[in-house]
């Protein structure tokens, strides 16, 4: 079964830089995000149309050039964890974690028993089809696979270092927009609330040796948040970066 050197190198305190997808899902994706640097894409099926089939492709097409598979699944529920598992994420970011209960029953969806709750199928896409040892199998599918949860609530955000502190949670990703609708301040992101809440999570993960992670709209963001500590960086999306990068030349042309 293959590494995840992105939850490696966070581990180990280093960074991870990607991107999130959305919309896109042509057969040459992933290579083409490979080859611009991205070391893993975050797939989300929570505001898109993307279905299972869907992502068992992207994650079959990305096979063997270095990309990490991330999914934000279309619910928070065992049935979409075990089913994008089984067919070959490496991740997954779950929306809205709002308590340590929460997050620990995320966790013990993504274990094989006796950590978790996870069933058994092996011999498939998350194992390569390979045969081999069952225990070595699920022992590398613990140690590769990464959980994240996301911080976008006001009550995720006062169980924040609570929710850091859950075994199993690699990561907790800054959720700005939604955390600014919790807070009844929506788009104002300059907001001291906001600002106060960015920094508890980053404070809370350095607590308990866990990833910051955020997506950053614009490059002035990333180095910001990076700058507060973030490690792990999604650099906008696929419909925002091909607008800007279009826009940009049409009106340098048109102009």
């Amino acid at each position: 079964m293959r590494d995840n050197p992105v939850k490696a190198r966070l581990a180990a305190g280093g960074k991870a830089f990607g991107t999130m997808i959305f919309e896109f899902s042509s057969p040459g994706l992933p290579a083409l995000l490979a080859a611009a640097g991205a070391e893993f894409a975050l797939y989300d099926m929570e505001h898109s149309g993307f279905g299972m089939e869907e992502m068992k492709r992207q994650f079959s097409y990305g096979r063997g050039i270095g990309l990490v598979p991330i999914v934000r699944p279309p619910e928070k529920s065992y049935s979409a964890v075990s089913r994008l598992l089984d067919i070959g994420a490496m991740g997954l970011m779950f929306q809205m974690v709002e308590s340590p209960e929460e997050a620990e029953r995320i966790v013990s969806w993504t274990r094989y028993p006796p950590e978790g709750v996870r069933g058994a199928m092996f011999g498939g896409a998350h194992d390569d089809y390979a045969p081999g040892d069952l225990g070595a199998k699920m022992a590398k599918a613990h140690e590769r696979t990464f959980v994240m949860c996301m911080i976008e609530t006001k009550r995720g955000l006062e169980a924040v270092d609570e929710i850091a502190a859950v075994p199993g949670v690699d990561a907790l990703h800054l959720g700005q927009f939604d955390l600014s609708l919790s807070l009844g301040m929506p788009g104002q992101f300059g907001r001291p609330e906001i600002q106060n809440g960015i920094d508890a999570i980053v404070a809370s993960c350095r607590r308990h040796g866990k990833t910051p992670a955020c997506m950053a709209p614009s490059i002035a963001e990333a180095h910001d948040w990076m700058a507060r500590g973030f490690r792990m960086v999604s650099y906008s999306y696929d419909m925002g970066l091909m607008v800007d990068r279009l826009r940009e030349g049409l009106t340098a042309l048109k102009g």
